[in-house]
């Protein structure tokens, strides 16, 4: 029953949904630098093991550079600074933000690839641009939150996190096309964990974090990263890239809906406006939804 598409759809959605949750019970504990490097150090221990045993050890040690460099931007770099802005803003406006990847995908590969969007997925651009500068700007506020950290810098945070994503598709499908995505994923989380070692024992807290958060960062790693990236590529096998990627747009359903269940989160009219406008910019400018052909 699993391998239907449409379960494997909903769960990916709720694992990575989860990973706001988890990311905000870990960074409070170890830090943001920690929690990003214990969540990439975990992933590739857990997809180390299922590499080796597919035999593709050979051609990551054949593609290791642009692999490894992969797994900086593409998850070291966003992952921080995820981790960051959960100290500051809602689990539920993070998953928000995070829905426009697929907008600063769009615009980075036409920039880079020469990808012209056309028409409608033009629209879809300016559409999703608009509803996050005015979701953005409801929170553009640089007074201290509770952990002394102001929402104006979660937000620039999540932004920059999301633009990175966005490069690294691009990186991703200029230079690794072709190449076993499994050997992919695991060989980025390697690079990403070999990024933030040194920052990870630098910044590790002084007192030693409680059991809850250890057991949140596992389920990151494991769960919400290893695990979330097989089904994500068995996603991309069985429906292709394009429609796999819709993926993000079920995510801010279930973190917001974990955030104001366990986390006493509140969630605003303001928000669900600014995320509906968001989230239907993002399906023309991904081309799931077409107003015209060109």
């Amino acid at each position: 029953m699993l391998n239907h598409p449409a379960l494997q759809f909903l769960l990916l959605s709720a694992i990575w949904g989860a990973s706001f949750l988890f990311m905000r019970l870990g960074a409070v504990e170890f830090g943001p630098l920690p929690t990003a490097g214990l969540r990439v150090g975990i992933a590739a221990l857990a997809l180390l093991p299922v590499l080796l045993s597919r035999g593709l050890w050979p051609q990551l040690r054949a593609h290791w550079k642009p692999v490894l460099f992969c797994g900086v931007i593409n998850s070291a770099l966003p992952f921080a600074l995820f981790s960051f802005a959960v100290l500051s803003i809602s689990t539920g406006l993070m998953s928000i933000l995070n829905a426009t990847v697929p907008l600063f995908g769009a615009v980075v590969a036409w920039a880079w690839l020469g990808d012209n969007p056309g028409a409608s997925r033009t629209l879809g651009l300016a559409i999703g641009f608009v509803g996050m500068i005015m979701l953005a700007w409801d929170k553009v506020s640089f007074q201290p939150g509770a952990l002394g950290l102001a929402p104006a810098w979660g937000v620039a945070a999540c932004l920059l996190a999301t633009t990175s994503y966005a490069v690294s598709a691009s990186y991703t499908r200029k230079y690794l096309t072709g190449l076993n995505p499994l050997m992919v994923a695991t060989g980025s989380q390697v690079g990403a964990a070999l990024g933030l070692a040194l920052p990870t024992w630098w910044f590790w807290p002084a007192q030693a974090p409680q059991p809850q958060a250890w057991l949140a960062m596992l389920a990151l790693g494991v769960l919400c990263t290893a695990v979330a990236y097989v089904l994500f590529f068995r996603l991309i096998e069985q429906l292709g890239p394009a429609r796999a990627i819709t993926v993000t747009f079920a995510v801010p359903v279930f973190a917001v809906f974990y955030g104001v269940t366990l986390l006493n989160e509140t969630l605003t009219p303001w928000m669900l406006l600014c995320g509906a406008i968001v989230l239907c910019g993002t399906a023309l400018a991904t081309g799931v939804v077409k107003l015209w052909n060109k």
